[in-house]
């Protein structure tokens, strides 16, 4: 299979093998592999196969390289003449992967 697409984190991603993924924060250690049933689709030469709502038997292994944390966002709000203003910081917890395979059923 030359593509998949995967649900993990609230997320769909197009992985191909070989690809470094950054996605939301798995709890794995870094070096460890992990491996996604959620597969929605699969591509390739062959064709497009399409889950209802999955692809039965397929999965995608990956590495995890690190675990990071992203940009800074900057949380800012007001009410404007209430003498309202709050700003907070924040920092999402992510996890690299590289994708090992894809396996079909």
């Amino acid at each position: 299979m030359t593509f998949a697409v995967i649900r993990t984190g609230g997320k769909q991603y197009r992985v191909t093998p070989n690809a470094v993924l950054t996605v939301e924060k798995l709890e794995a250690e870094p070096g460890s592999t992990v491996t996604f049933h959620e597969v929605l689709a699969l591509g390739g030469e062959g064709g497009l196969t399409l889950g209802a709502p999955t692809v039965p038997g397929a999965s995608v292994t990956a590495t995890v390289l690190e675990q990071k944390r992203g940009e800074k966002i900057i949380v800012f709000k007001k009410k404007r003449r209430q003498n309202y203003r709050r700003k907070r910081g924040h920092r999402q917890h992510l996890t690299v992967l590289r994708i090992a395979g894809i396996a079909a059923a």
